[in-house]
């Protein structure tokens, strides 16, 4: 079973528009989606699809529309009492391809919150294989609450892996070699911010980002899953390192 958490989830709202995005003019859309999101929601989805046993813990108010869509998606959401509903994420596609995000911070977490998400986790680790901490933070949230349950969950017998960036990803580099995820995915860019080395070259050049990811390894991290874009990802682990390429996109 695969524990997931999403901390900041969102009504993922995609907007499609029918010609180029103008500033300043009125544009007719084509089509809107929405969707209940948010990284740790989105695993959770996709563990729905492929047949394996997830649950999604976030915070939410009980009767909100966000867990009924997520229950009705077969998703096994355990919301979290919160007093604010999931924030709205917005993205602009235009005919061409081109992608326009707007992501909304949130609402601060308050302490009390945040204990009853890690309470949470820590209660249905016992039962898990892996507990995945996805996503951005909450305002509010001090940097290093990542790197604090990856400690506590470190009693359970749960594996536990982490996909997030900026200040909480570093936080969770500095507290090595402590208490160490059992996975990390950044992309090329943060591994560079993480290992101070060149950003363009990491997303370019597998070996170097397979020589950079070998650096967190020997901190204490247990396998290392980088992204780069086009040029696929490399997975390292103590035992050696490997280069998956993608079909053309």
């Amino acid at each position: 079973m695969i524990l997931t958490l999403t901390a900041n989830p969102s009504h993922d709202r995609t907007v499609t528009l029918d010609a180029p995005l103008e500033r300043g003019s009125v544009h007719r859309v084509a089509s809107v989606l929405s969707q209940a999101g948010g990284k740790g929601v989105n695993i959770s989805r996709a563990c729905v699809a492929a047949g394996i046993p997830s649950l999604a813990v976030l915070p939410a108010p009980q009767d909100d529309p966000f867990v009924h869509e997520l229950l009705a998606a077969g998703i096994d959401a355990r919301p979290v009492p919160s007093a604010h509903a999931p924030r709205v994420n917005i993205t602009v596609t235009e005919p061409d391809g081109t992608t326009t995000k707007l992501n909304s911070p949130g609402a601060d977490a308050t302490p009390e919150l945040l204990s009853a998400l890690a309470e949470s986790l820590h209660l249905r680790a016992g039962t898990a294989d892996w507990v995945v901490l996805a996503g951005s933070l909450p305002p509010a949230t001090p940097d290093h609450w990542y790197a604090d349950l990856v400690a506590l969950l470190a009693e359970s017998p749960a594996k536990v892996a982490v996909d997030t960036s900026d200040a909480a990803l570093r936080a969770l580099v500095d507290a090595l070699p402590g208490p160490a995820p059992d996975l990390m995915k950044p992309n090329g860019a943060e591994l560079a911010s993480l290992t101070g080395q060149d950003p363009d070259l990491l997303e370019a050049d597998p070996l170097a980002a397979a020589n950079a990811a070998r650096l967190l390894v020997d901190k204490g991290v247990g396998t290392v899953l980088v992204t780069l874009g086009p040029h696929g990802a490399v997975l390292v682990d103590a035992s050696g390192a490997w280069h998956a390429t993608p079909p053309p996109t």
